[in-house]
């Protein structure tokens, strides 16, 4: 039998519905158990907007026609869209040994070593969660802890449309620049990326992977 704390079961979703996508979290959440393996969703999501627990609507500018939908992660406002890996990871905190703090870091530096392998220097801010290279987002990290298990996580920007993110204040700072990977010269296509950056946070976690 497979030791649960071994393992990390990697799902690739493809283009899913947001609302849909946070409920099945919730519902995993709800169900697993101890023996429960963790696991990581790798998807993406039509456009919309999403207010964490502590977003405040009036960094919602002019959504326009995309849809806006408050949510229970942690933190403020953010864009999701075709063309960014968004990852999902469903970890049992105790079980592993970390805390939300930690586990913020740990996605962070998942992301940190990615680009470093594509030549792109990056770094994070300790009251900022998120990974900027050379001052601009390329990744936001938003998490919910319940029963001491996470569920939302990371999302990264690969190739998609920016011009949403001008129409809300980032993560709640007015004027924050955003940036892609593809406008560094770097891998454009959703599925290498995801798969490099499920073996950087397996990496971290010492786990190996079972994809699915």
């Amino acid at each position: 039998m497979t030791d649960p704390r071994e393992v990390l079961i990697v799902r690739r979703l493809g283009l899913r519905d947001y609302e849909s996508t946070w409920r099945a979290m919730q519902s995993f959440t709800d169900r697993r158990g101890a023996d429960t393996a963790d696991e990581l969703w790798l998807l993406e999501h039509p456009p919309v907007y999403t207010l964490g627990k502590a977003g405040r609507p009036k960094h919602v500018i002019d959504p326009g026609g995309i849809p806006v939908i408050a949510t229970d992660r942690g933190g403020q406002v953010t864009y999701h869209g075709p063309g960014q890996l968004i990852a999902y990871i469903l970890l049992d905190l105790p079980r592993a040994g970390i805390g939300v703090k930690r586990l913020v870091q740990l996605l962070e530096q998942s992301v940190v070593a990615l680009l470093r392998g594509y030549g792109i220097a990056s770094s994070t801010r300790s009251h900022a969660p998120g990974v900027y290279v050379e001052g601009a987002k390329i990744a936001a990290v938003g998490l919910r802890v319940r029963r001491g298990c996470s569920f939302h996580g990371l999302a990264l920007n690969v190739n998609l449309d920016l011009a949403p993110f001008s129409r809300i204040d980032p993560c709640g700072y007015p004027g924050l620049a955003v940036t892609a990977i593809a406008q560094l010269d770097a891998p454009t296509k959703i599925g290498p990326v995801g798969t490099g950056l499920a073996e950087q946070i397996a990496r971290l976690l010492a786990r190996c992977i079972i994809p699915v």
